[in-house]
Formats: structure tokens, C-alpha cells, sequence
């Protein structure tokens, strides 16, 4: 496939709580401003970097604000899709799965309050999806980790992963939030959310684990941060000062 044919799928949907009264000029954590701009332009800039086509964001607490002020804003060529996930409260993978409709067969899905390397995405853009099967972009750098009780751990043998989540006692990278998709995690997400009524990304990743279609792609040299509390923003920062 193409990559230009590829959509992006940005995860916007979260009450962002963590991050509110960090910032001056909103109380919506896409909008929260990183040297500037917003986390959700960062965003959307690092999906185009991945060649994406278009891109589609899926939105729930402060939806109406944060729709308008993207509208009002966003100033590239790239189109833009909104879907609104009124079960926001719910895990993240409800939010894919909402999306579904708006998605090709091939994807490049990340986190609205990730900031992401060039390289990172360079990875993302150049990685050959096999049928049925996702890939997670991982730092296997786990000494450069900020805040390793927040990580994702992800436990990877042979580029595939065996295990994920926050707890899991063995591991050797970490999650970065930048996943490259084809159907085929919808389908694992849809598994789990019609079992429970709930699905996290992590609970589809670990089904698509389990029948050996999850990848690991390591990013190796390249940066990426989650921004979740005032301590990642100010380390962010300080970091991007330095580039």
C-alpha cells in the first residue's frame, strides 16, 4: 500500500485530567501548548510526516471546544475527519473502535498528547504491514524512560510482542503510542469490548499478541514523550529546547 493512502488516527478523547491547570490559555489537554503549540498540531504535523493522506481525530471531553478551535487553527492542506466518542469515560480502544468507519485498511494511530521525532515517524511511515496484523513502535532505551511507573512495558521476543501493560513484571522496551494497523486490531479490540462492554488498546494488542500477529518496530536513536502531567510537560520542553 501506498503510505500516502494510509489514514492517520489520532486518540483525543480523554478527560486529560492530570494536565488541567497547566496551561493559561486552555483546560483541554490537545490544546495544551508545548513551546507554543498545541499538543494536537504536534500531532497532526507527525502524522503527515508519516505520509499519512488524511486523518481523522476522535474526540470526547470538550469535543465541541476542541473541534473549533482545530477549524479555527489548523492551517496544512491535509483533510480532516472528526468523530465523536460520546463513551469517552470508557477505555481508549472504544475510541478506535468508533473511528472504524472513517478508516482504510491500512492505518498509522497515535495519542493526541504524545510529541513525536521526525524519525519515529520516518519508522512508522516506511514499516510493511503484513495481512491481519499491527505493529507498535518501541523504545527499547528504557534508561531514558522519565516516568517508568507511567510506561506502558511491553515485553518483545523475536519482534513480536509476548506481553503488555503498566504492571507486567518482565519487559524490555516500552510503548510509545505510535501503532501502524490494518483491520486486524479492530478486530481484536472488538473481541474484548464485546466480551466486557470495555476494551483498552493494551487488551486489543495483547489479543492480536496472542495469535502472533503484533509486531515490535524499535525506534531506536528516536524521540518521543507522552505529556500527562506538568512534570512531563516541563521535561518536554526542556528537552525540544535542546534540539
Amino acid at each position: 500500500m501506498s503510505v500516502n493512502k494510509r489514514k492517520g488516527l489520532i486518540l483525543a478523547a480523554g478527560f486529560g485530567s492530570r494536565l488541567q491547570g497547566v496551561s493559561a490559555v486552555t483546560a483541554f489537554k490537545p490544546l495544551t501548548p508545548v513551546q507554543g503549540k498545541p499538543l494536537i498540531f504536534r500531532t497532526i504535523e507527525s502524522l503527515e510526516k508519516a505520509g499519512c493522506g488524511s486523518i481523522v481525530i476522535v474526540l470526547g471531553h470538550g469535543h465541541d471546544e476542541v473541534k473549533e478551535a482545530i477549524l479555527n487553527l489548523y492551517t496544512g492542506s491535509t483533510p480532516i475527519e472528526f468523530v465523536y466518542n460520546e463513551s469517552y469515560e470508557l477505555s481508549n480502544g472504544v475510541s478506535v473502535l468508533v473511528a472504524e468507519q472513517y478508516l482504510g485498511e491500512e492505518f498509522i494511530m497515535t495519542m493526541a498528547d504524545h510529541v513525536l521525532g521526525e524519525s519515529v515517524m520516518e519508522i512508522a511511515r516506511d514499516y510493511k504491514l503484513e495481512e491481519g496484523s499491527a505493529a507498535l513502535l518501541v523504545d527499547f532505551k528504557i534508561d531514558t524512560i522519565f516516568d517508568m511507573d507511567d510506561a506502558t512495558k511491553v515485553l518483545s521476543k523475536e519482534g513480536k510482542i509476548k506481553s503488555i501493560g503498566k504492571e507486567i513484571p518482565t519487559f524490555n522496551c516500552i510503548d510509545t503510542g505510535v501503532f501502524v494497523c490494518t483491520k486486524g486490531i479492530l478486530g481484536a479490540l472488538k473481541e474484548k469490548y464485546d466480551r466486557e462492554g470495555d476494551t483498552s488498546i493494551s487488551d486489543g494488542v495483547q489479543e492480536l499478541a496472542s495469535k502472533g500477529k503484533m509486531y515490535t518496530v524499535d525506534i531506536k536513536d528516536g524521540f518521543w514523550q507522552d505529556v500527562d502531567t506538568p512534570e512531563m510537560l516541563e521535561y518536554v520542553e526542556k528537552i525540544l529546547n535542546q534540539k
